[in-house]
């Protein structure tokens, strides 16, 4: 299992606020190019996400379908990357002083991704968690600091 974590100079609330907006996604998942919501109500139980990704001239579609949501501390996701199966990725955000420490969990669930699960795989997510992470909290603290709590709304809002 893949579980890498980030101290977020943040409060919890701050950090919710974008793994609430979908549109977002993109912004701070590494491999995606955009996102845009597909049914429900993000991040509610049962919401879909559509994301896009490019390799170059390549692009390929998925969707991720939230499977826990409990705000503003877990949310659980299940990304369907076609060929490649399905990923469960655990999110969770506890408060630590003023600040959010952000643990990410992530494992293959289904499909050759599940078969071909293993040490080298986790590496490689690791390294993904950490660039992932460390987009999360660029885009959060940037948000807090450039217009406070009025900007995590925006943020949130934002299309």
């Amino acid at each position: 299992m893949a579980v890498r974590h980030q101290l977020i100079k943040t409060p919890p609330e701050a950090v919710w606020a974008v793994l609430s907006d979908g549109s977002r996604y993109s912004d701070w998942v590494v491999g995606t190019s955009s996102s845009r919501q597909k049914s429900g109500d993000w991040p509610k139980t049962g919401s879909v996400i559509e994301y896009t990704v490019r390799l170059g001239p390549y692009t390929a579609s998925g969707e991720t379908v939230v499977r826990l949501h409990e705000p503003p501390r877990r949310l659980e996701l299940e990304a369907h990357s076609g060929a490649l199966g399905t990923a469960r990725i655990a999110i969770e955000v506890r408060p630590w002083g003023d600040e959010s420490l952000v643990i990410i969990d992530e494992h293959p669930l289904r499909g050759p991704g599940g078969f071909l699960h293993n040490a080298a795989v986790d590496a490689l997510l690791q390294l993904r968690h950490r660039a992932m992470l460390r987009r999360l909290a660029d885009l959060v603290e940037k948000i807090e600091q450039g217009t406070g709590t009025q900007g995590v709304r925006a943020a949130r809002e934002a299309p």
